[in-house]
C-alpha cells in the first residue's frame, strides 16, 4: 500500500502517524509538504496527521484548508482514494468541505489528553471492517478543539445515513451526540478526533487503532 502524509507548518503528529503506516503496512508513506500541487502517483491513502497547523490562527484547520496540496486531495477524495484526517487533520477536513459540521473549543474550554472509550458505531465502512458493530475500544485523545458540531439537520443525516463510525461512550469534549468520528457520503474520507497511531503497539500500552490501519490496508489491496 503506498500512502502519503501531507505536512502543515505546526503538524507534530505526522512522524506518529508515518510510523503506524509503516509498522503495518511494511512501508514507508511519502511525507508531502503541504505547498506541493501534486500527490504520489498511484497513491493508495492520503493521511492528514494532527498537530497545530498554522498555529491553530484563525480556526483551527482553517489556513491548511487553503493549501496548494488540498485540491490534489480533493481531487484524490473525488477519485476514491482513502483520506484520514485525525485531530486537526479532522478540523482541516470540515475546513476545506470535505467532511460536514465544524470542530469546536471543547466545553469546559480545556485540553484534554487521555484515553477515551469509544464505541464502534458502523463496522461496514472501509475504516471499520475489523471492528465489531458496538464493540468499544479505548484510543487517546489530544485536543483542544475537538468539539463536533452541526445543525440539526446534519446530524440527523449523519445517524440516518450510517456516517457516524465512532462516538464517545462517556464525556470527553462536549462533541453533538457525542461523536467522535464520521465519514463522507462515499464513505472513503474518514476524520476523527482519537489518534488510531498512538495505539499501535504493545509499546502503546494498547493497539486498538492497529485494526483501522490493518482494514484499510486490506481494503486498497482488493481488486478493483
Amino acid at each position: 500500500m503506498r500512502s502519503a502524509v501531507i505536512v502543515f507548518p505546526g503538524s507534530n503528529c505526522d512522524r506518529d502517524m508515518a510510523e503506524a503506516l509503516r509498522l503495518v503496512t511494511g512501508r514507508a508513506p511519502d511525507m508531502v509538504w503541504h505547498r506541493e500541487s501534486a500527490l504520489p502517483d498511484r497513491v493508495d491513502l492520503v493521511a492528514i496527521p494532527g498537530g497545530f497547523s498554522y498555529g491553530d490562527y484563525l480556526r483551527s484547520g482553517a489556513m491548511a484548508a487553503q493549501s496548494p496540496v488540498m485540491r490534489a486531495v480533493r481531487e484524490a477524495a473525488e477519485r476514491g482514494v482513502p483520506v484520514l484526517g485525525v485531530c486537526n487533520g479532522f478540523q482541516v477536513l470540515t475546513e476545506a468541505h470535505l467532511l460536514p459540521g465544524a470542530l469546536m473549543r471543547n466545553a469546559g474550554i480545556s485540553f484534554v489528553c487521555r484515553d477515551v472509550p469509544l464505541r464502534v458505531e458502523n463496522s461496514q465502512s472501509i475504516f471499520t471492517s475489523r471492528y465489531e458493530a458496538g464493540e468499544e475500544i479505548v484510543i487517546p485523545v489530544a485536543h483542544h478543539d475537538g468539539n463536533y458540531q452541526a445543525d440539526a439537520e446534519t446530524l440527523d443525516r449523519l445517524e440516518g445515513e450510517g456516517r457516524i463510525v465512532f462516538r464517545y461512550t462517556g464525556e470527553c469534549n462536549g462533541s453533538a451526540r457525542d461523536i467522535a468520528g464520521i465519514v463522507n457520503e462515499a464513505g472513503n474520507v474518514l476524520g476523527m478526533m482519537p489518534h488510531p497511531e498512538r495505539a499501535v503497539e504493545d509499546a502503546h500500552g494498547r493497539t486498538d487503532g492497529r485494526r483501522l490501519f490493518e482494514g484499510l490496508m486490506e481494503a486498497v489491496s482488493q481488486p478493483a
